[in-house]
């Protein structure tokens, strides 16, 4: 069968589906030069690429590395996506009679957010996760229908009903979305900070005040200051981007 019709037709049991998870899981721990255990402290490109080929075996019997036809597929850890946990991207070169290619990234920060110092029950498209390398194995399985879709049909909608139908048979995922901890939820529940927040912080050896503006990897804190932007409220400000493990609640004076 080619892969649109293995996508199609494919049901596997909730067992199958566990038993060849599990396999790849082991698998990609035993191979790997940079995941220790099941909660690992870093990960790289090709630890995607382990997870692509064990995935494209087990579950699409090698079709879609067939039906890339030579085109290419790269693998990124992105360090700037902080809401999805992953994407598939399709790029058209503007060169005329070049290849297009494909390339799936995974959310270094959602991950190692996740599974950190916020002890709550965790699930990625519907699934329970118990550690950092399930987590990942989910974002991937949701990445490569992405892929799977786009290579076959040459669109992908993971709201969709084939997109949905496809994960479901073949991943029982329950929804396309995850819940994975944010830098926002981390910095509410380990830090007490918010966006409006007051808080005080040093830098370059000065202390400063300021309003929590946004958490996304940092704090982005907007301090008072006659020479800074003038913002809506018709105050001026300056930028910071802060760690949040070194903001203080703001002292009250007095």
């Amino acid at each position: 069968m080619d892969l649109a019709e293995i996508a199609l037709k494919t049901q596997l049991t909730p067992e199958v589906v566990q038993q060849r998870t599990r396999v790849i899981y082991e698998h990609l721990l035993g191979r790997s030069r940079h995941l220790q255990s099941g909660n690992f402290r870093s990960i790289h490109g090709e630890d995607l690429a382990t997870l692509f080929e064990s995935y494209d075996s087990a579950f699409f019997r090698g079709a879609c590395l067939a039906s890339l036809g030579g085109r290419r597929l790269d693998f990124r850890v992105s360090t700037r996506m902080t809401s999805a946990g992953g994407k598939t991207f399709h790029y058209t070169p503007r060169t005329s009679g070049a290849k297009d290619w494909y390339e799936i990234a995974v959310s270094a920060p959602l991950l190692f957010q996740t599974f950190r110092d916020v002890n709550r029950p965790v699930t990625v498209c519907g699934v329970s996760c118990k550690d950092r390398l399930e987590a990942l194995q989910r974002i991937f399985e949701h990445e490569m229908i992405h892929l799977v879709e786009l290579v076959a049909w040459k669109n992908s909608e993971c709201s969709a009903p084939r997109f949905q139908s496809i994960t479901s048979r073949l991943f029982q995922h329950r929804e396309h979305t995850h819940n994975l901890i944010t830098q926002s939820e981390r910095a509410k529940v380990k830090f007490g900070i918010v966006a409006g927040s007051r808080v005080q912080f040093e830098y370059e050896g000065r202390l400063y005040s300021g309003i929590v503006n946004r958490v996304t990897k940092r704090a982005t804190i907007l301090v008072e200051d006659p020479g800074g932007l003038r913002y809506s409220d018709g105050k001026r400000y300056t930028k910071f981007y802060i760690p949040l493990d070194h903001l203080l609640p703001e002292r009250k004076s007095g």
